[in-house]
């Protein structure tokens, strides 16, 4: 049978699966609950798995020679950002709204936390622990990007400020009572804009800024070590688990399940969809191609996974793999841009793709939770639309902004000798 027709078949079986109806959205009360505190901190802990997934991951991808540098960047970039987002970063993203542009000040240094925080049945203090770690990650997955070439120095700064400069106002924007959000009616349940996309799209930008690395793009087939790679895959599994489990419903419900079940499916999907295509073009499967869908199932379901069926994550999870898929290989070696790890390729255009996908497939008719009352899915395609440009021009805008006033002082990449020796001798020095 020919590769069309399966994937037609394929196609109108998951279709019919989006008949299952989705769970209703999580009602919150003005009461801290024991159980939910509980569950938000152990997400918090799972998020915190995903950093070192990600440094095995990508410490696993690079050269051997640059292998001890990239999980180096990981940690200090963790411990600058999450110092930064609690004297500074937290109040900007979640304090009173200011125009719905930007959180006010009373929160800075934590100061002024209320015991549950508005709208929720947790305690301020575990939901500002909880959106600590997601800025976290969203900056340290921008690592990929400048693999084997980013100055340690201009790394650290850059990541710090970024996590003030352009994630804090899109979390603000979409979680914290902003204008995308209340205004234009723009969802996102576990950052497929507020992480993925800013951090996908700033990698981009910072890549570009920064340019090839030497010998690009035979350098990007020299993996030190699949191993690494697949062992970093599990962390970074369960540390979006994390993410999507503490996502906006922020507590152990029924919901929450739901939401969980759709990341499973998607990442699962992706998998399957990577490896069929790698066994079409190649004729074998590939721990790349593992490690890729994998990431590219738990990205695009993000934005989505508390809104949709799990007929529609398997769906969302496929298309996401062909785009990225193709993304990538269009970035590398039609655009010639050397973004080391594909970090635009796998959280930027999966984050976008859901994103827009969540906006369809969130209507009842395709089973998902209903759309806003009033709204119809032109109008919520049109709100996820709107979206993601504004999440896209202020990333590119004040990324470009910041990268570049950075490095009148820091050099963005290291010196074509240290380059040539490995990003782990220069450390040393």
């Amino acid at each position: 049978m020919r590769p069309a027709v399966i994937l037609a078949a394929v196609a109108a079986a998951l279709m019919a699966a989006m008949a299952s109806p989705a769970h209703a959205a999580a009602v919150v009360v003005e009461q801290a609950l024991p159980g939910d505190t509980a569950w938000l901190l152990t997400a918090t802990a799972l998020v915190f798995l995903a950093l070192p997934g990600l440094a095995f991951y990508y410490g696993g991808a690079v050269r051997y020679k640059h292998s001890i540098s990239v999980p180096l960047q990981v940690g200090v970039i963790a411990a600058v950002v999450s110092l930064l987002w609690i004297m500074v970063g937290y109040t900007l993203a979640f304090a009173e709204t200011t125009g719905g542009w930007i959180g006010g000040g009373s929160r800075w240094m934590l100061l002024q936390i209320e015991a549950v925080r508005f709208g929720t049945t947790v305690p301020e203090s575990a939901f500002a622990l909880f959106q600590t770690m997601l800025a976290v990650l969203a900056a340290a997955l921008m690592v990929g990007a400048w693999a084997e070439r980013g100055r340690f120095g201009w790394v650290v700064i850059f990541a710090g400020l970024w996590s003030l400069i352009v994630y804090a106002p899109v979390a603000h924007w979409l979680w914290g009572g902003g204008w995308l959000a209340l205004r234009i009616g723009t969802v996102d349940f576990a950052g497929g804009l507020v992480i993925h996309t800013t951090a996908g799209v700033s990698a981009l930008v910072a890549a570009l800024l920064m340019g090839r690395r030497k010998g690009f793009p035979d350098t990007a087939d020299e993996p030190q070590s699949d191993y690494l790679r697949l062992l970093g895959i599990p962390l970074l599994w369960l540390g979006l688990f994390g993410v999507t489990g503490g996502g906006l419903l922020l507590g152990a419900s029924d919901e929450t399940a739901a939401a969980l079940i759709n990341l499973q499916a998607s990442a699962a999907t992706a998998v399957l969809v990577w490896h069929a295509v790698d066994r079409l073009r190649a004729g074998h499967v590939s721990a790349n191609g593992f490690a890729s869908g994998a990431l590219v199932g738990l990205v695009a379901i993000a934005p989505a996974a508390g809104f949709v069926s799990t007929g529609a994550a398997i769906v969302i999870g496929a298309v996401a793999a062909l785009t990225c898929r193709y993304a990538a290989h269009f970035i590398r070696n039609s655009l010639r841009i050397d973004d080391t790890l594909s970090v635009f390729a796998i959280n930027g255009v999966g984050g976008i793709t859901g994103t827009l996908l969540a906006g369809l497939f969130m209507a009842a008719e395709w089973g998902g939770t209903g759309l806003p009352p009033g709204q119809s899915v032109a109008g919520q395609l049109a709100a996820q639309a709107i979206g993601i440009a504004a999440v896209t021009v202020w990333s590119v805008f004040a990324t470009g902004i910041l990268a570049t006033a950075v490095s009148l002082f820091i050099p963005m990449r290291v010196s074509e000798s240290d380059e040539a020796d490995g990003l782990d001798a220069a450390h040393q020095n």
